[in-house]
Formats: structure tokens, C-alpha cells, sequence
């Protein structure tokens, strides 16, 4: 599938979007730019864009061989990847196994403490208020969604987690949390959209617990570069 890279339509904090001259596809262009709190922190990851684009296609394809529909259509280049045209949908979609991070600032729980069952949380996907919080009926009632359409997202978020606890885990990571987006098919139909990275994705070591993703540039833990690299290189060899 050959296509011709068009105008720039977006760039976000991580990521440029680009039309081609199929009108229903994209190209996502991967940076290597940091950012952390909402934008207050930034920075840049040297490699980064590599090493997110390429274990976001892994993953993109593993979960529609389990079945979860994506936007993902074909790896370009290290940086570029061919998407499908979605309308995305103004929901940040957390899925957490155990507390950290804003959870554990929020309900005082203990840092690390395991959930019997996973935790679904929406954040609105508003850049000017700071991405806040936001329940079901607060987003049926700004118009966000429908509610056939929270529905078939929570559905896809359980699965999805299931679905990369079991691979994350044959390669000694566990999934502690991570953020989704999903997007509308121009003909109807909700699919996964965004990255699934160490940008979006809290990845613990099973046996050190020692953190594999951006916290490590968030909490000025030093490594960065080198969790980036160690994800990279398991996804890859688990992938083979």
C-alpha cells in the first residue's frame, strides 16, 4: 500500500499527524520530545520516537489478533506509521492494577497496593483544563460520547488490559496502569487509536520492581534512555 504524504493536520506533545492522499488514512510521526504534569515539565528522550512507534505496532497488532479493533494499518519507517482516519474520541481512558501515581495522591491509598479487580477512570481530553477527571454521566451529559459507546469502551479497556497483562508478564513486566484513547471509523464503529508505550504505559520489572517507562523522567530518576531501550529490546524478542 503505497501513499504520498500530505499537509501536517496536528502535532501534540508527542506525536505530528499528517494527511495522505487517501482520504481515510493518516501518518502519525513519532518525536522524541518529553513532556510530563500537563506540559509543566518538558524535555526530550533521545530515541524515543523510535522505540514508541515501533512497540506501539507490536502491540497494536497483538491486540487485533486477540480480537480489539485499532486504527493501526502498517509500519512506514522508524518514525512513521500509517493509521486509519478516526475522530477521537475526547476521552482519556486509565486502566489501573494497582495504585500509584494521581490514584494514590487522590485516595491516600498506599503506593503499589494491588487491586482485586482492574480500575476504570475517564479523564476529559482538554488540554486547557488540564485533562480533569470525569465520570459517565458527566461525559453523556457534555456529549462526549453515548453511552453505547462508554460501554463498548470499558468492555474494550478490560480486555485489552487482560490481553497485555499475560504478554507484558511472559516477558518479566508487569502492567500497572496505562492510558487508552479510542476513536470513530468515518462509517461507524469505535476503534483503539493513540500509542500504547512507556509514555502511556507504567511498566514495572516483576522481579526488582524497578520502573521501565516515564516516570523515570518524570520523578528525575535518571535511566531514561535505557528503560526506553530495555522495553524496546524485551517487546521486540517476545514479538520474534
Amino acid at each position: 500500500m503505497n501513499v504520498t504524504k500530505g499537509r501536517q493536520l496536528y502535532e501534540g506533545k508527542a506525536k505530528k499527524v499528517f494527511e495522505t492522499d487517501d482520504p481515510e488514512l493518516y501518518i502519525v510521526e513519532y518525536k522524541d520530545d518529553a513532556t510530563a504534569f500537563n506540559g509543566q515539565k518538558r524535555g526530550t528522550i533521545v530515541g524515543k520516537g523510535v522505540i514508541n512507534n515501533k512497540i506501539t505496532n507490536i502491540m497494536m497488532t497483538y491486540l487485533m489478533e486477540k480480537g480489539i479493533p485499532t486504527h493501526f494499518v502498517k509500519e512506514l519507517s522508524d518514525r512513521e506509521t500509517l493509521v486509519k482516519k478516526v475522530e477521537i474520541i475526547p476521552l482519556e481512558v486509565i486502566v489501573r492494577n494497582r495504585a500509584t501515581g494521581s490514584f494514590v495522591k487522590r485516595f491516600g491509598a498506599p503506593d503499589g497496593m494491588e487491586f482485586e479487580t482492574p480500575v476504570v477512570e475517564f479523564s476529559y481530553k482538554n488540554d486547557e483544563l488540564g485533562d480533569p477527571p470525569i465520570n459517565t454521566s458527566q461525559a453523556l451529559a457534555l456529549k462526549l460520547a453515548t453511552a453505547d459507546e462508554i460501554k463498548e469502551i470499558k468492555k474494550y479497556a478490560l480486555a485489552i488490559n487482560a490481553a497485555m497483562r499475560s504478554f507484558f508478564l511472559n516477558i518479566g513486566v508487569e502492567l500497572v496502569d496505562f492510558k487508552l484513547e479510542f476513536g470513530r471509523l468515518p462509517g461507524g464503529g469505535i476503534v483503539l487509536a493513540d500509542e500504547i508505550s512507556p509514555d502511556t504505559c507504567r511498566f514495572w520489572d516483576v522481579k526488582t520492581k524497578e520502573k521501565l517507562d516515564k516516570d523515570r523522567f518524570r520523578q528525575n530518576l535518571g535511566g531514561v534512555e535505557d528503560a526506553y531501550n530495555e522495553m524496546l529490546s524485551r517487546v521486540v524478542n517476545k514479538a520474534l
